[in-house]
């Protein structure tokens, strides 16, 4: 049974922050800790030669009797091979509606991904979980790095190989975006005409809090000398041929805000873990943040309409000023469902607090 949510218009809802937890996010975002933007520690070049996809179910969840699941892969634009978990459900025919899933950043099909694209075919969804370029099983070298471009065009792929399955609906095409891949899904959505219906979960602008700190926060005193150090990186890897690597992601050291801990919690642990995820103790590359510091991801919103979004996020999410900001700028039709005392991090894996029969409704309703 889904956790009772509330739905809020936010046009007619005032912020009140924190002042002591808005103090704290403005050290960490002044810092752009979470990015490791200021950190100079190389690391392993991560090169990977070949697709290599496991056959063991190594997923955080338990595989459903009600789906049938297969990995597949397809190329994108760039020529980048992706691999995918396919879902379908059981004792059905004909064309079925479709959903691409995709997120958190830095995460893996394996992950919150997967389990949201298995519960919905339960659900009677022909549903796709990728591993964005240069992650997880998917191609691409060098290793752990992101790309405002590259990953929005891994969900248009997605939609590609998602169409040409035998069963789909193309008319009937969603998509869900979670975390940093919320904003991606809502970029890929806005030029991408196909995709019906559209869903962001727990969502991140991962252009914004890149190039302006958590809470926007970063001055342009701090920006410069962050892209001056990120230039200087530079540098440093052409002479080595080999990009560096910030340290270990979600590696506690004491004193961190409580959504780091929360992560830990999740990726660090064995309710999230997984070895090939980037925040599972690896890390991007130090200069992954620069293609996303002059390219804000949302620019283009409004042109989502006359598809309609859904926006789901915690009431006590560190995140929930990006998802407030995307809900103003998204035109109708829109809604937005904020969950009671849920964080960021419930979104991830709580069948209890993620709204999968919100989920299943919208859908239904919008890929009719």
């Amino acid at each position: 049974m889904d956790k009772p949510t509330k739905t809020t218009n936010i046009t007619t809802q005032q912020d009140v922050p924190d002042e002591g937890r808005r103090n704290l996010m403005k050290l960490t975002g002044a810092g752009m800790v979470a990015l490791g933007v200021a950190s100079l520690t190389s690391g392993n070049a991560f090169a990977q030669s070949s697709i290599k996809l496991s056959n063991e179910w190594d997923k955080k969840f338990a595989k459903s009797d009600k789906v049938d699941h297969k990995k597949i892969t397809f190329k994108n634009r760039y020529d980048i091979t992706l691999a995918a978990d396919l879902y379908q459900p059981k004792n059905t025919s004909g064309k079925l509606p479709a959903i691409v899933v995709g997120g958190p950043f830095g995460a893996v099909k394996e992950q919150s991904s997967g389990l949201y694209a298995q519960t919905m075919a339960e659900r009677g969804f022909v549903t796709l979980a990728f591993d964005p370029s240069y992650t997880g099983e998917s191609g691409g070298t060098p290793r752990n790095i992101a790309s405002p471009d590259i990953n929005t065009e891994d969900f248009s792929a997605a939609v590609d190989c998602i169409g040409l399955q035998s069963n789909v609906d193309r008319e009937r095409i969603g998509m869900i975006g979670i975390c940093g891949w919320g904003g991606m899904a809502l970029n890929a959505v806005a030029v991408d005409k196909r995709v019906k219906a559209v869903v962001a979960s727990t969502m991140y602008d991962m252009t914004r809090v890149m190039s302006k700190g958590y809470n926007d926060s970063v001055t342009l005193e701090q920006r410069t000398q962050g892209l001056q150090q990120l230039n200087q990186q530079r540098w440093q890897d052409a002479g080595k041929e080999a990009p560096a690597y910030q340290p270990p992601y979600n590696v506690l050291k004491g004193g961190e805000p409580q959504f780091m801990v929360d992560y830990h919690d999740y990726y660090m642990t064995p309710r999230g873990y997984h070895p090939r995820a980037v925040n599972s103790g690896n890390a991007w590359s130090q200069t992954t943040p620069l293609s996303f510091m002059n390219m804000p991801l949302l620019t283009y919103i409004a042109e989502i309409s006359p598809r309609p979004v859904l926006f789901i996020h915690g009431e006590n999410a560190h995140s929930l000023y990006m998802g407030k900001t995307a809900y103003e700028n998204a035109a109708e039709p829109k809604e937005m469902m904020v969950i009671p005392g849920a964080s960021h991090i419930d979104l991830y894996d709580r069948m209890d607090v993620i709204p999968f029969d919100k989920l299943t409704s919208f859908f239904k309703q919008h890929l009719a």
